[in-house]
């Protein structure tokens, strides 16, 4: 297999998955087919180094390259898994389970990917190029946030310049580009004001071959360090013509492309979640029977405040757990909600990340304060889970959606 190493993102070929760890996708499907509890482990054990380290987690991505996981979504014709929503939500959740900012980096490749998915199943594929270039082993990064753009998707603070043949010239800021060291694919956007009084917003995919990108290198943060998800500069990142994929008039939008972002984007993000949230449970179920108090000499596990509040942890993963499985499978069932769409998906999103945010607490108060040590498991995850707040939807921006769809537009 070509190495991605030596200059950090020089194209991947990969080897064909192994057959024997190949998933089925429906109701037999086993995430733990191909995430065994071995590899799980594995993943575990380097997950505290790389989070001190402040590096990307390369070993992982490795292996995870290996069984074919950026090839998740891509149909079986084309050499991938052929999962559907459901399938690779349940992966990411268990993936999460071991190295919640693996999985959150992978994610964003795979938000892609599934967004081309969810298009191709009703009938639109203008994002065809996506699943060809994963199938050709392409690595995606999601080059759409920005610097104090709460209109997200709806409106863009990059230029984007037509050029004379259709293709276009980018230029702007892009903030949390995971997968940084390893991208070959950026799905961007930018706006062409072009046409007077009528701007749009303009969707393509750079390539890492083209020149004008640069990374700042400036990820340190508190938690998800290992996601490395570096602000990315445009200087005039020129996009070809049969890479650009939407131009839609700025505001908000019912295009099937945003819908299939926010679809596969908000899902993919409560996986990962409820991945923490899972995890977490299990810590503090471990802390309670391996605490002993000196005052009763009974463990944790016997004290009737502590098994109150773990049942009440449990109580509220298990409300999470059908919420993303739901979501999840009436996007891959073509089911129509019609206008109701993106209040679930941002509500799901908010429930999802506030939940395991919840969760992570409880289970920190469980393990007192060794969970409080830098190195510690249960500590990292609290660190981790405050990531959750910063992923779009925001909570404001959830409950906005949520009360214009029941009371219209504020008015004024």
């Amino acid at each position: 297999m070509a190495t991605y190493r030596d200059q950090g993102w020089a194209s991947v070929m990969l080897p064909t998955y192994r057959g024997d760890v190949t998933p089925t996708p429906g109701p037999d499907f086993d995430p733990a087919r191909l995430l065994p509890d071995d590899l799980l482990e594995r993943f575990r054990s380097r997950a505290a180094g790389y989070d001190e380290e402040n590096a990307f987690p390369q070993d992982d991505f490795d292996e995870l390259v290996e069984l074919g996981y950026t090839r998740l979504a891509v149909p079986a014709s084309q050499g991938g898994h052929g999962l559907g929503l459901l399938e690779i939500a349940a992966l990411q959740s268990r993936l999460a389970t071991a190295a919640p900012a693996t999985a959150l980096a992978i994610n964003m490749h795979l938000v892609w990917t599934v967004t081309a998915a969810v298009l191709a199943a009703r009938g639109d594929t203008t994002l065809s190029l996506v699943l060809d270039d994963a199938a050709r082993g392409e690595v995606f990064a999601f080059g759409v946030s920005e610097p104090c753009n709460d209109l997200v998707l709806f409106d863009s603070t990059t230029t984007a310049v037509p050029l004379a043949d259709g293709s276009y010239s980018f230029t702007g800021t892009k903030i949390f580009t995971s997968l940084s060291p390893v991208w070959t694919r950026l799905g961007v956007f930018g706006r062409d004001d072009s046409e007077p009084g009528a701007p749009v917003v303009v969707h393509g995919f750079a390539t890492r071959d083209t020149a004008g990108h640069s990374s700042l290198g400036d990820w340190d943060t508190v938690g998800m360090r290992a996601t490395q998800s570096h602000t990315t500069v445009l200087d005039g990142v020129v996009v070809d013509a049969s890479r650009i994929v939407r131009r839609l008039p700025v505001g908000p939008s019912a295009d099937s492309l945003v819908f299939g972002i926010f679809a596969a984007f908000e899902t993919l993000i409560a996986s990962v979640y409820r991945g923490i949230a899972r995890r977490a449970v299990e810590l503090a179920v471990d802390a309670a029977v391996n605490r002993t108090s000196r005052r009763t000499g009974a463990t944790g596990a016997d004290d009737p405040v502590t098994r109150w509040r773990i049942a009440d942890l449990a109580i509220a993963l298990d409300g999470l757990e059908p919420q993303v499985d739901r979501i999840a499978q009436d996007l891959d069932d073509l089911v129509d909600h019609g206008a109701d769409w993106f209040p679930r998906l941002v509500g799901l999103k908010h429930r999802a990340t506030s939940t395991a945010s919840s969760i992570v607490d409880g289970a920190v108060t469980v393990a007192g304060g060794a969970a409080f040590r830098r190195t510690s498991e249960l500590g990292r995850l609290y660190r981790d889970v405050l990531a959750g707040r910063f992923h779009p939807s925001s909570s404001d921006s959830a409950h906005a959606t949520v009360a214009n769809r029941l009371l219209g537009p504020a008015a004024g």
